[in-house]
Protein backbone atom coordinates (compact mmCIF):
# COMPACT_ATOMS: atom_id res chain seq x y z
CA UNK A 1 0.00 0.00 0.00
CA UNK A 2 2.98 2.30 0.31
CA UNK A 3 2.80 2.97 -3.44
CA UNK A 4 -0.61 4.61 -2.89
CA UNK A 5 1.02 7.22 -0.71
CA UNK A 6 2.95 8.34 -3.80
CA UNK A 7 0.35 7.73 -6.53
CA UNK A 8 -2.60 9.55 -4.95
CA UNK A 9 -0.80 12.93 -4.49
CA UNK A 10 0.66 12.69 -8.01
CA UNK A 11 -2.76 11.94 -9.50
CA UNK A 12 -4.34 14.80 -7.57
CA UNK A 13 -1.58 17.22 -8.64
CA UNK A 14 -2.00 16.21 -12.27
CA UNK A 15 -5.78 16.67 -12.00
CA UNK A 16 -5.38 20.18 -10.59
CA UNK A 17 -2.72 21.04 -13.16
CA UNK A 18 -4.96 19.93 -16.01
CA UNK A 19 -7.93 21.82 -14.58
CA UNK A 20 -5.86 25.02 -14.61
CA UNK A 21 -5.76 24.88 -18.42
CA UNK A 22 -9.53 25.56 -18.60
CA UNK A 23 -9.45 28.89 -16.78
CA UNK A 24 -7.55 31.65 -18.57
CA UNK A 25 -6.48 34.85 -16.90
CA UNK A 26 -7.65 38.06 -18.58
CA UNK A 27 -4.76 40.49 -18.05
CA UNK A 28 -5.21 44.26 -18.50
CA UNK A 29 -2.02 46.18 -19.22
CA UNK A 30 -2.05 49.98 -19.42
CA UNK A 31 1.23 51.32 -20.74
CA UNK A 32 2.41 54.89 -21.16
CA UNK A 33 4.66 55.05 -24.21
CA UNK A 34 7.82 57.14 -24.34
CA UNK A 35 6.87 58.34 -27.81
CA UNK A 36 7.16 62.06 -28.55
CA UNK A 37 4.10 61.74 -30.77
CA UNK A 38 0.77 62.24 -28.95
CA UNK A 39 -1.07 58.95 -28.96
CA UNK A 40 -4.75 58.34 -28.51
CA UNK A 41 -5.49 55.18 -26.52
CA UNK A 42 -4.79 52.11 -28.68
CA UNK A 43 -6.50 48.94 -27.47
CA UNK A 44 -4.79 45.70 -28.49
CA UNK A 45 -5.94 42.14 -27.87
CA UNK A 46 -2.89 39.89 -27.68
CA UNK A 47 -2.99 36.09 -27.89
CA UNK A 48 -0.09 33.70 -28.29
CA UNK A 49 0.74 29.99 -28.31
CA UNK A 50 -2.76 28.63 -28.95
CA UNK A 51 -1.35 25.12 -29.66
CA UNK A 52 -4.44 23.50 -31.16
CA UNK A 53 -3.24 20.03 -30.18
CA UNK A 54 -3.22 20.93 -26.47
CA UNK A 55 -5.76 23.65 -25.74
CA UNK A 56 -8.62 23.54 -23.23
CA UNK A 57 -10.08 27.04 -23.70
CA UNK A 58 -12.88 26.81 -26.29
CA UNK A 59 -13.73 29.39 -28.99
CA UNK A 60 -17.04 30.03 -27.21
CA UNK A 61 -15.25 30.68 -23.92
CA UNK A 62 -12.84 33.03 -25.66
CA UNK A 63 -15.70 35.01 -27.17
CA UNK A 64 -17.55 35.26 -23.86
CA UNK A 65 -14.42 36.61 -22.19
CA UNK A 66 -13.94 39.33 -24.77
CA UNK A 67 -17.20 40.31 -26.44
CA UNK A 68 -17.83 43.31 -24.16
CA UNK A 69 -14.44 44.91 -24.91
CA UNK A 70 -13.63 47.53 -27.53
CA UNK A 71 -10.66 46.32 -29.56
CA UNK A 72 -8.68 48.36 -32.08
CA UNK A 73 -6.49 45.52 -33.33
CA UNK A 74 -5.66 41.92 -32.56
CA UNK A 75 -2.08 40.64 -32.37
CA UNK A 76 -1.37 36.90 -32.64
CA UNK A 77 2.23 35.99 -31.87
CA UNK A 78 2.75 32.45 -33.07
CA UNK A 79 2.62 28.73 -32.29
CA UNK A 80 -0.92 27.94 -33.39
CA UNK A 81 -0.45 24.28 -34.30
CA UNK A 82 1.96 21.47 -35.03
CA UNK A 83 -0.02 19.51 -37.62
CA UNK A 84 -1.73 20.41 -40.87
CA UNK A 85 -4.91 18.62 -39.79
CA UNK A 86 -5.31 21.15 -36.97
CA UNK A 87 -5.88 24.07 -39.34
CA UNK A 88 -9.68 23.74 -39.36
CA UNK A 89 -9.71 23.83 -35.57
CA UNK A 90 -7.56 26.96 -35.59
CA UNK A 91 -9.94 28.62 -38.05
CA UNK A 92 -12.73 28.27 -35.46
CA UNK A 93 -10.73 30.44 -33.07
CA UNK A 94 -9.82 32.88 -35.83
CA UNK A 95 -13.51 33.18 -36.75
CA UNK A 96 -14.34 34.18 -33.17
CA UNK A 97 -11.62 36.83 -33.28
CA UNK A 98 -13.09 38.28 -36.46
CA UNK A 99 -16.50 38.35 -34.76
CA UNK A 100 -15.01 40.66 -32.12
CA UNK A 101 -14.75 43.21 -34.96
CA UNK A 102 -11.33 44.74 -34.30
CA UNK A 103 -11.44 48.17 -35.96
CA UNK A 104 -8.04 47.90 -37.63
CA UNK A 105 -7.73 44.18 -38.23
CA UNK A 106 -5.91 41.05 -37.10
CA UNK A 107 -2.13 40.71 -37.48
CA UNK A 108 -0.34 37.37 -37.35
CA UNK A 109 3.25 36.17 -37.01
CA UNK A 110 4.45 32.57 -36.94
CA UNK A 111 6.34 30.67 -34.23
CA UNK A 112 8.67 27.68 -34.19
CA UNK A 113 5.83 25.13 -33.90
CA UNK A 114 4.04 26.53 -36.95
CA UNK A 115 7.13 25.81 -39.01
CA UNK A 116 6.71 22.11 -38.29
CA UNK A 117 4.30 22.36 -41.25
CA UNK A 118 7.44 22.74 -43.40
CA UNK A 119 6.44 23.20 -47.06
CA UNK A 120 2.79 23.65 -46.10
CA UNK A 121 3.45 26.84 -44.13
CA UNK A 122 2.78 29.00 -47.21
CA UNK A 123 -0.60 27.35 -47.67
CA UNK A 124 -1.36 27.95 -43.99
CA UNK A 125 -0.55 31.63 -44.53
CA UNK A 126 -2.84 31.74 -47.56
CA UNK A 127 -5.72 30.22 -45.58
CA UNK A 128 -5.26 32.77 -42.78
CA UNK A 129 -5.15 35.69 -45.21
CA UNK A 130 -8.29 34.49 -46.97
CA UNK A 131 -10.15 35.26 -43.72
CA UNK A 132 -8.98 38.88 -43.89
CA UNK A 133 -6.17 38.64 -41.33
CA UNK A 134 -2.69 39.92 -42.22
CA UNK A 135 0.37 37.64 -41.91
CA UNK A 136 3.69 39.44 -41.45
CA UNK A 137 6.92 37.56 -42.09
CA UNK A 138 9.81 40.00 -41.78
CA UNK A 139 7.69 42.85 -43.09
CA UNK A 140 5.59 45.72 -41.84
CA UNK A 141 2.28 47.41 -42.41
CA UNK A 142 1.19 50.95 -41.57
CA UNK A 143 -2.24 51.71 -40.18
CA UNK A 144 -3.61 55.10 -39.23
CA UNK A 145 -5.64 55.53 -36.07
CA UNK A 146 -7.24 58.98 -35.90
CA UNK A 147 -4.31 60.62 -37.67
CA UNK A 148 -1.63 58.64 -35.82
CA UNK A 149 0.53 56.27 -37.91
CA UNK A 150 1.14 52.88 -36.30
CA UNK A 151 3.91 50.78 -37.83
CA UNK A 152 3.04 47.13 -37.23
CA UNK A 153 6.34 45.28 -37.62
CA UNK A 154 6.19 41.50 -37.87
CA UNK A 155 9.52 39.77 -37.23
CA UNK A 156 9.61 36.09 -38.15
CA UNK A 157 10.57 33.37 -35.66
CA UNK A 158 13.91 33.89 -33.95
CA UNK A 159 14.26 30.37 -32.53
CA UNK A 160 14.24 28.77 -35.99
CA UNK A 161 16.61 31.46 -37.37
CA UNK A 162 14.00 33.00 -39.65
CA UNK A 163 14.22 36.51 -38.20
CA UNK A 164 15.42 39.34 -40.40
CA UNK A 165 15.15 42.52 -38.34
CA UNK A 166 16.59 44.78 -41.04
CA UNK A 167 14.10 43.55 -43.63
CA UNK A 168 11.25 43.85 -41.14
CA UNK A 169 12.02 47.55 -40.70
CA UNK A 170 12.42 48.39 -44.39
CA UNK A 171 10.56 51.53 -45.39
CA UNK A 172 9.58 52.43 -41.83
CA UNK A 173 8.57 56.08 -41.45
CA UNK A 174 7.96 58.09 -38.26
CA UNK A 175 5.14 56.71 -36.13
CA UNK A 176 4.47 54.35 -33.25
CA UNK A 177 6.50 51.15 -33.76
CA UNK A 178 4.58 48.08 -32.57
CA UNK A 179 6.61 44.88 -33.02
CA UNK A 180 5.00 41.44 -33.16
CA UNK A 181 7.24 38.41 -32.85
CA UNK A 182 7.12 34.97 -31.27
CA UNK A 183 10.40 34.52 -29.39
CA UNK A 184 11.14 37.48 -27.09
CA UNK A 185 14.87 36.70 -27.00
CA UNK A 186 15.11 38.81 -30.15
CA UNK A 187 14.89 42.01 -28.09
CA UNK A 188 18.52 41.40 -27.11
CA UNK A 189 19.42 41.81 -30.80
CA UNK A 190 17.43 45.01 -31.31
CA UNK A 191 19.63 47.62 -29.65
CA UNK A 192 19.86 49.55 -32.93
CA UNK A 193 16.17 49.27 -33.79
CA UNK A 194 13.55 51.43 -32.16
CA UNK A 195 10.28 50.01 -30.94
CA UNK A 196 7.67 51.56 -28.70
CA UNK A 197 6.24 48.20 -27.67
CA UNK A 198 6.99 44.58 -28.53
CA UNK A 199 4.55 41.69 -28.08
CA UNK A 200 5.68 38.05 -27.91
CA UNK A 201 5.02 34.66 -26.32
CA UNK A 202 6.95 31.38 -26.52
CA UNK A 203 7.67 30.53 -22.86
CA UNK A 204 4.10 29.74 -21.62
CA UNK A 205 5.01 31.46 -18.35
CA UNK A 206 7.02 28.31 -17.69
CA UNK A 207 3.82 26.20 -18.02
CA UNK A 208 5.13 24.29 -15.04
CA UNK A 209 6.55 27.21 -13.11
CA UNK A 210 9.26 26.58 -10.56
CA UNK A 211 10.80 29.43 -8.54
CA UNK A 212 13.66 29.35 -11.05
CA UNK A 213 12.82 28.36 -14.66
CA UNK A 214 15.61 25.79 -15.01
CA UNK A 215 13.57 23.81 -17.54
CA UNK A 216 13.60 26.84 -19.89
CA UNK A 217 17.37 27.44 -19.79
CA UNK A 218 17.84 26.05 -23.30
CA UNK A 219 15.27 28.52 -24.64
CA UNK A 220 17.65 31.47 -24.63
CA UNK A 221 19.18 34.23 -22.54
CA UNK A 222 15.94 35.70 -21.19
CA UNK A 223 14.97 32.60 -19.15
CA UNK A 224 18.48 32.60 -17.70
CA UNK A 225 17.66 36.09 -16.46
CA UNK A 226 14.33 34.74 -15.08
CA UNK A 227 12.43 36.80 -17.68
CA UNK A 228 9.68 34.49 -18.94
CA UNK A 229 6.37 36.38 -18.74
CA UNK A 230 4.65 39.71 -18.31
CA UNK A 231 5.81 43.27 -18.89
CA UNK A 232 9.58 43.77 -19.07
CA UNK A 233 12.03 46.39 -20.33
CA UNK A 234 15.24 46.21 -22.34
CA UNK A 235 17.21 49.46 -22.63
CA UNK A 236 14.07 51.27 -21.42
CA UNK A 237 12.02 49.77 -24.26
CA UNK A 238 8.93 47.80 -23.10
CA UNK A 239 8.13 44.29 -24.23
CA UNK A 240 5.46 41.85 -23.13
CA UNK A 241 5.66 38.05 -22.93
CA UNK A 242 2.22 36.43 -23.08
CA UNK A 243 1.83 33.15 -21.17
CA UNK A 244 -0.05 31.55 -24.06
CA UNK A 245 -3.51 30.09 -24.41
CA UNK A 246 -2.55 26.46 -25.06
CA UNK A 247 0.10 24.03 -23.86
CA UNK A 248 2.74 21.70 -25.26
CA UNK A 249 3.76 18.16 -24.24
CA UNK A 250 1.30 17.50 -21.38
CA UNK A 251 -1.91 19.52 -21.26
CA UNK A 252 -1.19 20.83 -17.77
CA UNK A 253 -0.18 24.03 -16.01
CA UNK A 254 1.32 24.46 -12.55
CA UNK A 255 1.99 27.95 -11.26
CA UNK A 256 0.76 29.42 -14.53
CA UNK A 257 -2.55 29.85 -16.33
CA UNK A 258 -3.56 30.39 -19.95
CA UNK A 259 -3.51 34.11 -20.72
CA UNK A 260 -5.58 36.58 -22.71
CA UNK A 261 -4.08 40.07 -22.67
CA UNK A 262 -5.69 43.44 -23.37
CA UNK A 263 -3.14 46.23 -23.80
CA UNK A 264 -4.07 49.91 -23.71
CA UNK A 265 -1.31 52.18 -25.04
CA UNK A 266 -1.28 55.89 -24.23
CA UNK A 267 1.31 58.67 -24.40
Amino acid sequence: MSWLILIIPIFYLYYRAHKNTYYPNLSHIKLKLNSETPTIPIRILHLSDLHMEKISVTPKQLKQKLEDNTIDLIALTGDYLDKYKSIDKFLNYLSVLHQLKPKYGIYVVFGNHDYLLKSKIDHFQQIIEETGAVVLRNENKVININGQDINIIGIDDYKTKRSDIKKSYEGIKPGINLVLTHDPNIVLKMNNYHFDYLLSGHFHGGQIFWPKPFHLIKMGKLPRKKIIKGLNFHENKPFYINEGLGQTALNIRLGSRPEITLHTLIS
